[in-house]
């Protein structure tokens, strides 16, 4: 497998846990999302304005903490992008262990608690920050792991009417299309687990990041 293979593979699992992780703060975490901040702007908006009971210190503190975890990994990564490295494995480990305490938390705790449930958002969306920031250094193209609305933007207004782009399947079978549907799996996946438990959703998306980190480190080694 080529390195750019390889290295979309890896993000897609990335973004495979950020639906998950999502499906976990929008459902269980009481509308708040952890890997789309998007989302947690337009829910604060109407939250401000008193829409339909919406959250507004959890989206607030989720905000925060993302970009807590965005700066805290550029900042370890500057000049170190666009190839994976010894930084890479460690930001991508220490976020997956965070995810595994916090699900460890949704497993021990009493999550009805409001504080307890923003805490444990608050750790995933550090996590997903983290993440992201990683994603954006490795910099493949289209594969952020967070965000869909521009990959869908790319595929529907280039891949989609591009004289190059080829046959119509190659048109539909690329990584833009590959990324859109990782997050949606991602976000089936955690909803279904959520019916079990939403600890075993978000250890779920912690052992799949765990599993990248050490993916990525050992084809860096080789």
């Amino acid at each position: 497998m080529s390195s750019e293979r390889r290295a979309i593979g890896l993000m897609a699992a990335l973004t495979f846990t950020t639906g998950i992780a999502d499906a976990v703060g929008f459902l269980g975490l009481d509308r708040i999302f952890v890997g789309n901040m998007t989302g947690n702007v337009i829910v604060l908006g109407m939250g401000v304005a008193g829409g339909d009971g919406l959250p507004v210190l959890g989206p607030v503190v989720a905000l925060v903490a993302f970009t807590c975890g965005a700066a805290a990994a550029g900042f370890t990564l500057r000049s170190w992008s666009g190839r994976w490295n010894t930084r890479t494995t460690a930001l991508l480990a220490a976020g997956g262990l965070v995810l595994t305490a916090a699900a460890a938390a949704l497993l021990l705790l009493d999550t009805d608690n409001r504080a307890v449930q923003i805490a444990i958002a608050a750790a995933s969306a550090l996590a997903m920050g983290e993440q992201a920031a990683v994603a954006r250094a490795v910099a493949v193209r289209d594969m952020t792991t967070v965000v869909v609305t521009s990959t869908l933007t790319s595929f529907a207004s280039e891949s989609l009417t591009s004289p190059n782009a080829g046959s119509w399947v190659a048109r539909i079978a690329n990584r833009r299309v590959g990324a859109i549907a990782a997050i949606f799996l991602g976000a089936l996946v955690g909803a279904v687990l959520l019916l079990v438990h939403p600890g075993l959703a978000l250890l779920a998306a912690a052992a799949v990041t765990l599993a990248v980190a050490a993916a990525g480190h050992r084809s860096m080694r080789h």
